[in-house]
């Protein structure tokens, strides 16, 4: 790099000279700086228009299925005792419920335990502080069940030395929820889950049965339903239902019949004078939320992409250099960005492709046994160029809806279809979100040109980001070096000057010593 000397002989503003030489070169740096700001700004719009486009796109996606509509209701007339829900298998009507038992857990609360040699109680405690004194091989039996329902028999050795935690973490490996309350001083033992098939039983070895029975003992196992400070047991119970006369078991309190769930809460007996009644009915309410949600979310994107497709456009208007920024106020850059940015999409052809995808498919009829439907069957269309509001004109609105001052004042044909034939309004809608899903999904396929789950060329424009970073560092490094050419020249020209000057000045002291 040239010196960068100021115009001390020649008394020029050396600076301001070279800025104005390379001028050329400083404004086709500045070109291509605008052009990439301008660019990265089209990409943050896309990638907020690909956000909400993806995400209408996800919502859907579920919509494509039956599940996805809440088609029944059900109610239980003592939703103290049984709760219920319906899913669309259930049959419309009333049912008589009882409820026989709930689900028990298996539950062991060992006695206290104490030490013999006056030791603090602790996890780490032995068994032979605990006062066991028994002899190697000592064996406790714990009797649990497997998947089929038959009984496994495993030992629990324990010596002298075993301590508290050791026992734990051995029934632990047995499937047992097992616990130490250092506190209480007592263990805690529940099956691993409710029902009958998880009870357990823990008892004596019958070839050693004083030792084991006193290992029962020190760890406060020993259970004496007639004794109050003896362990107690609650075995583990099947929760039992009687639904329209037929009886039905469960290892847990929830029972699925039919496309009806009923979780039972607390025992009827098995008499008819407290016998529950569940009733289900067509939701029609649910499936209607459902559609107006859909066309919502659906109005929300379209609305979006029509304003910045028809967005007016920008004119001459170009990203601001510093300089430029610095003579204005921030409102009045702000809006000067605004107009610009707001106005990138315009008359996009990518976006005008994926908005007519999504508007042919929102209007293509769906054939329901031998009828084709369309959204206008059941009183869904758009308002038209003349009646809708500005960039609002592909928006769906529906007749009959209290919350769209546009329509609420027309004939509800959709709740009437809706409770009239709810299998047909939501096989229309099954086929009408899966056309729409598949034209979005057609849109967001990975090119070479755009990424997957992506409706515009994010590929490509970042390669013209990357581009327009290579040409603007082209660019930088022709214009210091044409700043380096004219100040080298400068400085020649300085140093030429100076000894112009001191020669001059030699002359002059000659003459003048004469």
């Amino acid at each position: 790099m040239a010196m960068r000397v100021s115009g001390i002989n020649s008394g020029l503003d050396t600076e301001a000279l070279v800025k104005e030489l390379v001028s050329a070169y400083s404004k086709k740096t500045e070109k291509y700086e605008k052009q990439q700001t301008k660019l990265s700004w089209k990409q943050d719009s896309w990638k907020a228009m690909n956000t909400k486009v993806y995400g209408l796109y996800t919502n859907i996606s579920n919509l494509r299925f039956s599940g996805a509509y809440s088609t029944k209701k059900a109610s239980s007339s003592n939703t103290a005792k049984a709760t219920v829900t319906a899913t669309s298998g259930a049959v419309t009507g009333t049912q008589k419920l009882r409820v026989l038992s709930v689900a028990q857990t298996a539950y062991l609360t060992g006695s206290k335990m104490n030490t013999t040699d006056g030791s603090e109680l602790g996890a780490d405690t032995t068994m032979k502080q605990l006062g066991f004194e028994g002899e190697e091989g000592t064996k406790l039996k714990l009797k649990t069940k497997d998947e089929n329902g038959q009984d496994v028999i495993t030992d629990i050795e324990i010596t002298e030395d075993t301590k508290v935690t050791d026992v734990v973490d051995a029934l632990k490996k047995q499937g047992i929820n097992a616990n130490f309350d250092t506190k209480n001083g007592r263990l805690y033992l529940s099956g691993k889950d409710s029902g009958e098939k998880y009870n357990f039983e823990i008892s004596t070895d019958s070839e050693d049965a004083e030792a084991s029975q006193k290992a029962l003992e020190a760890l406060g196992l020993k259970i004496d339903e007639n004794d109050e400070d003896a362990a107690k047991m609650i075995q583990g119970t099947d929760a039992k239902i009687r639904l329209s006369g037929v009886l039905y078991t469960s290892s847990n309190n929830n029972f699925s019949i039919n496309g009806l769930n009923i979780v039972a809460q607390g025992v009827t007996g098995d008499t008819e004078d407290n016998e529950i009644t569940l009733t289900v009915a067509n939701d029609s309410q649910a499936i209607y939320d459902k559609i107006k949600d859909f066309l919502t979310e659906y109005n929300e994107v379209i609305n979006e992409m029509t304003k910045a497709y028809n967005a007016k456009s920008s004119g001459d208007y170009e990203p601001l250099t510093d300089e430029e920024k610095d003579a204005m106020s921030d409102t009045e850059v702000e809006k000067w960005e605004t107009k610009i940015k707001d106005a990138l999409l315009r008359r996009d052809t990518t976006l005008n492709s994926v908005m007519s995808a999504m508007q042919t498919a929102m209007a293509t009829g769906v054939k329901v046994g031998d009828k084709t439907y369309s959204l206008s069957s059941f009183g869904i269309h758009t308002l038209g160029f003349l009646n809708a509001a500005e960039n609002e004109q592909n928006a769906y609105h529906i007749d009959g809806d209290e919350d769209d001052s546009n329509t609420s004042g027309n004939k509800d044909k959709l709740m009437d279809a809706i409770v009239n034939d709810p299998d047909s309004v939501v096989e229309f809608m099954k086929g009408l979100t899966t056309n729409l899903y598949k034209a979005i999904d057609e849109k967001m396929k990975s090119t070479s040109l755009s990424s997957a789950y992506t409706i515009y060329n994010d590929k490509e424009l970042t390669k013209q980001y990357d581009n327009l970073t290579k040409t603007i560092s082209q660019w930088e490094k022709r214009v210091s070096e044409k700043e380096d050419f004219y100040y080298k020249k400068f400085s020649a020209m300085e140093s030429a000057l100076a000894k112009l000057n001191s020669q001059q000045s030699s002359m002059s002291g000659l003459f003048g010593s004469n």
